[in-house]
């Protein structure tokens, strides 16, 4: 493991401030992490990402899986440890916050074709597979204290029903929804809605989260039969994929293992078994998929090991219990 972490260490600056804060519990006013914060922030990638997310306003999302979209670029950044004093983050959440919708959730440039329900015009609307992360982002940056994102959230918490959460969508929408039954649950707006429920840690949530950590374990237990809204658990599920964009099992295994009552469960062992079962000799793990918009990062190559995925590979371990570090 010390040469693992000394492996880690090495790496660009994103990566050794987050070995630094989620695996060796270093304070953020260590120097040490000062200084890998500083490096991060001048890295020609973090400066880019940070360009392209004062897009906001501007870039449509068409498919939620749209990797190049800021959404999904806002979220890394706020995962790998941007704080929301940078200029350019105030910025962004500023332009979020401009477009609350009526029922409470923030809104996203969308267009959603009239074969699903849609206008097929470029319109400002929330669905359950955006407004849980943008909801996340702007917890991540601070603002969970603030009464104007909470609402939204609780908005979002009461279209659960006793399967989870369905695919949903703002009024505007009508009867949009996505390509699958009714009565099915959307594995996505689930792992979304766990995703952001998780930085709350309010027990009035405790019910929904029971019923969204159980819909995604069910699907997992009976991942050859079901499929809703096309979201298999197969072979492209089971790929090591980041950064955390799509339902995919490094995403869902992150969101899991931040739920004590996920974590002994034999289904997410029996899914982290899959993911442990991919590393190298060295325990080093490698990027089974990309998203090629990402080019230049260094997980975007199937070629040799990724620091990125080695890392969020430890980081779910060290929160199950089963990584040591002396």
């Amino acid at each position: 493991m010390e040469e693992l972490i000394k492996w880690l260490l090495d790496g660009p600056a994103w990566i050794r401030y987050n070995v630094l804060i989620n695996l060796l519990d270093r304070k953020r006013e260590n120097p040490q992490v000062i200084s890998a914060y500083n490096d991060m922030l001048n890295d020609p990638k973090t400066i880019s990402l940070l360009s392209d997310v004062q897009n906001w306003e501007q870039a449509l999302l068409k498919r939620h899986n749209d990797a190049s979209h800021p959404i999904h670029k806002l979220s890394f950044l706020a995962d790998i440890g941007i704080s929301s004093q940078e200029p350019g983050i105030q910025s962004a959440i500023n332009k979020i916050l401009k477009h609350k919708s009526e029922e409470n959730p923030f809104q996203v440039l969308s267009n959603y074709p009239t074969h699903f329900g849609g206008s097929g015009l470029n319109e400002w609307l929330w669905c359950l597979c955006d407004a849980p992360l943008t909801i996340y982002i702007l917890i991540k940056f601070g603002l969970g204290n603030n009464e104007i994102i909470l609402s939204a959230l609780r908005h979002l918490g009461t279209l659960i029903r006793e399967n989870g959460w369905p695919c949903a969508a703002c009024k505007s929408l009508g009867k949009f929804r996505g390509p699958g039954k009714k009565s099915d649950p959307c594995p996505y707006a689930n792992l979304l809605m766990l995703k952001t429920n998780v930085l709350i840690n309010d027990l009035a949530y405790e019910e929904n989260i029971d019923i969204g950590i159980e819909t995604i374990l069910g699907l997992w237990e009976h991942s050859r039969e079901k499929r809703p809204y096309l979201f298999k658990m197969g072979t492209n599920f089971r790929k090591l994929k980041v950064p955390f964009i799509w339902y995919d099992i490094l995403h869902v295994l992150d969101v899991l293992s931040q739920y004590k009552q996920a974590q002994n469960d034999p289904r997410f062992q029996s899914m982290l078994n899959v993911v442990l079962s991919k590393a190298g000799p060295d325990f080093r793990f490698t990027s089974e998929s990309i998203w090629t918009k990402w080019k230049g990062w260094e997980f975007c190559q199937k070629r040799e090991p990724s620091m990125w995925v080695t890392l969020s590979v430890l980081r779910t371990l060290k929160r199950v219990g089963e990584l040591k570090i002396t």
